[in-house]
């Protein structure tokens, strides 16, 4: 954790930056927000934070400033660096606490358990519900900032080095890496719509400064038949995903594992005891895992409390299939774990697993009941 004083700290940061901190938290006081950020940074944590700097520069405005320009934030909290989850922890920390479900500054993150993949089935084993698949994960790699901090030269940097040990998987995990600024503009509205790639323009990130010098230092890498794809500098460092059309998790989770453990043979990522692997936004600290499906649910979709109320149950998040911030579309939902700190990769998996079969039960019950329905009394 921090340690110095307040005098020290006040040597570090620039006083016209301090001032407009300062500012705008004042303004910020008065916005009517349910963000996290609204929630923990109090007066007394404001002032007990304020002047720190960690030792690549970050501040608290470089923390926060997203949840201050948009106050719809749900946690309105990044880090800058890996360091700032300690240097400003009495904001992080309760953050990360309520978000991860009890996660308090004295627990520890378990040893990385990638358990047995083919523990997992198929999730369609009772119907075609689940239209696609995928295991994705946030990895940072030690001795960089995270991307606001980044400067053009250390992008250019982390693309090369990330891009080299990319080329170096084989088998059915072997493919090709282009820089975003290779790729036509047809082509990336083709990726874009086959959720195979990113784009620009997400207002939280922006404001969080994680979109500076587009689109250099950033690009994507597909294997052959785009089962696994690696985003490099979009939201993390690097975004590793495993996905197929279809429900078999088993499949999906294997391909993940072995191409998450060969790139972590090659690059150092950044982590830590007490959160595991660290990354720009704290929900995605621990296994830094989400496993999610898409799945059409007409007749929960109809009743979303409902539908709520079962994923919470599993600590499951219910989205729409563009997106955190996006609607569901003819009924096709985006599911996927909520918990990834505290747990293992495969109990975090198994929860999600476990989760998503329930959801389908309840949807062929619903089915069922309305078969009953129309059928009418017996005669």
């Amino acid at each position: 954790f921090y340690i110095g004083n307040e005098e020290d700290a006040a040597e570090k940061i620039d006083p016209a930056a301090l001032g407009l901190l300062e500012e705008e938290y004042e303004k910020f006081k008065d916005v009517d927000s349910r963000s996290l950020l609204k929630k923990y940074l109090t007066q007394e944590i404001f002032d007990s934070v304020k002047r720190r700097v960690t030792s690549k520069g970050a501040t608290l405005h470089d923390c926060i400033k997203s949840g201050l320009a948009n106050p719809d934030s749900h946690i309105g909290l990044y880090a800058p660096d890996a360091e700032s989850y300690s240097m400003f922890h009495e904001l992080f920390d309760p953050v990360i606490d309520e978000y991860h479900g009890g996660f308090g500054p004295d627990d520890s993150h378990p040893a990385t358990d990638f358990g047995d993949p083919s523990h997992l089935g198929d999730l369609n084993e009772l119907g075609n519900y689940v239209l696609s698949t995928r295991v994705r994960c946030a990895r940072s790699v030690e001795g960089f900032p995270f991307n606001p901090l980044l400067t053009s030269d250390q992008y250019a940097e982390l693309e090369q080095d990330v891009g080299y040990t990319l080329g170096t998987l084989e088998d059915d995990l072997a493919g090709n890496y282009r820089s975003l600024d290779e790729i036509g503009p047809e082509e990336q509205e083709e990726l874009l719509q086959k959720h195979l790639l990113f784009k620009q323009g997400d207002r939280f990130l922006e404001a969080a400064g994680a979109s500076r010098f587009w689109p250099e230092g950033r690009g994507i890498f597909l294997n052959e038949n785009s089962t696994l794809v690696v985003w490099v500098n979009e939201e993390d460092h690097l975004r590793i995903i495993s996905m197929q059309e279809g429900g078999n998790m088993g499949e999906v989770y294997d391909r993940f594992v072995r191409a998450v453990t060969a790139l972590g043979e090659k690059l150092p990522f950044s982590s830590s005891g007490h959160l595991g692997f660290l990354s720009f936004c704290p929900t995605n600290l621990g296994t830094a895992i989400r496993a999610s499906v898409h799945i059409r649910l007409p007749l929960l979709g109809s009743d979303r409390q409902k539908l709520e109320d079962t994923a919470a149950k599993y600590n499951l998040q219910v989205r729409g299939t563009s997106g955190e911030h996006s609607e569901a579309e003819d009924y096709v939902f985006d599911i996927s774990n909520r918990r990834r700190l505290g747990i293992s990769e495969i109990e975090a998996l198994q929860e999600m697993y476990d989760g998503v079969m329930e959801i389908i039960r309840l949807e062929r019950s619903l089915e069922e009941g309305g078969t009953e329905s129309r059928k009418g009394p017996s005669q």
